[in-house]
This record gives C-alpha cells, structure tokens and sequence, in this order.
C-alpha cells in the first residue's frame, strides 16, 4: 500500500500555495462574469438587430469565438497580442500581471460568445407583441429592450446562464498553460515540491467538484423557482 497522507498538504506553504490558486480561479471566475455579461448583452442584440450588417457582424464574432478553442485564446492572448504593442509597451505589459490580464481577456471574450446565444434565445422567447407595444408607447427600439425585452428574458436565460458560468469556473484551470498561478498551476507547483500526486490533485479535485456542485445547486434551484410552477407558489 502506498503510504498516503493528506497533512503535509494542510498546512505550512503548501495549503498556503493551494488557497492561494483557488482565490486566484474564483477571482478569475468573478471578474470574467462581470465582464462577459454585458458583453453578451451587446453582441445579443447585434444577433437581433433590425439592421443587416449588425447581425452579421454579431454572428461573426459568436462563429469565430466559439469555432476556436479556448486554448488557443489563451495563447493568442498572452503570446500574440502583446507582440502587436511598442517595445516600451510590451516590456511594460510584460512587468505586470500578463498572465492574469491574458486569462481574463480570453474567458471574458469566449464566455460572452457562448452566454450570447442563451441570453438571445431568451430574448426570443418574450412575445414579440411586447416589443411592438413598447415601441408603439414611444420607446426606442434600444429602450424597449433594454427595459422591457432585457429584464424578462435575463429572468427565463438565468438557469442556462448559471451553467455557463459553471463552464467558466472550470474553463479557469485551462489559464494554466500561460503561467496563471490559479489552483491548477499551484496544485502542480505543490506536487513537485512533495512528489504527493495523489493528494494533491485529490485535494483539487474536491475544490473544484464543492465550486461546481455549489453552482449545479444554484442553477436547479433557479430553473425550479423560475419555471411557471415554481412562479405561482
């Protein structure tokens, strides 16, 4: 029998190291929230845009976002778009938290791509008679959505929404690849140093299953209350 233990692991540096990578991914996991939201909301309304050329640019960035995969965003990010700025730049960009920026700016820009498509469907599913009346009372079209339309549909895409944002917390240990020094990157930073692989990735495993089943939870419990059934109790 392998000699397992967990107590190396639960105290000193090496607990340190992993709390410090699991703050890192939940704070990566907040801010590309915050961020790709809105965004989603825009690029929705481009898709549903009475304006041709708005559609079109607005299925482009969705097809192009969702066609790549989120790897190579990451690469793109942190190898690629830095080399497009002045030296004096770059050496400055390079300094900072390159890592950080060129997780979040990846997530953000993939996240929004796939929340758009949900926030969309939802935006459909409101009976277009609302539109029309909005309008009709003297609303703009961009005002009409975004106080009439907007609200109700957030309301029916809060269910699939929650389960992007599962998706993005565990699309943050993919930073892992560029130096991000989110849970992923610590639990290998700590299993070098220990030689325990077993416990380490044991112990990650558990963070990451407690985060998704938090945000399972979360979202049952929304389809549940949301759902016409759940509405009238």
């Amino acid at each position: 029998m392998p000699d397992l233990s967990f107590a190396p692991l639960l105290q000193g540096d090496y607990l340190a190291w992993l709390l410090a990578g699991l703050r890192l991914s939940l704070l990566l996991t907040g801010l590309t929230l915050l961020t790709a939201l809105p965004l989603a909301m825009a690029i929705a309304l481009l898709r549903l845009s009475p304006l041709r050329p708005l559609q079109v640019v607005g299925a482009a960035y969705v097809d192009a976002v969702r066609c790549v995969p989120l790897l190579v965003h990451m690469l793109f990010w942190y190898f690629g778009v830095p080399e497009l700025l002045p030296d004096a730049v770059k050496a400055t960009v390079y300094a900072g938290q390159i890592e950080i920026v060129s997780a979040w700016a990846a997530l953000t820009l993939y996240t929004a791509a796939y929340m758009s498509e949900d926030i969309r469907s939802g935006v459909r599913a409101v009976p277009g008679a609302q539109l029309s009346a909005a309008m009709a009372l003297g609303f703009s079209y961009l005002a009409a959505m975004r106080l009439v339309v907007l609200p109700q549909a957030l309301r029916i895409t809060l269910p699939p929404l929650l389960s992007q944002t599962l998706n993005l917390w565990k699309n943050t240990s993919i930073a892992t690849v560029i130096g991000t020094a989110e849970l992923m990157y610590q639990a290998q930073r700590v299993e070098s140093a220990t030689f325990r692989g077993f416990e380490t990735f044991a112990l990650v495993t558990v963070a990451y299953l407690s985060i998704s089943l938090l945000l399972t939870g979360l979202a049952q419990w929304a389809q549940a209350r949301l759902s016409p059934a759940g509405a009238r109790r």
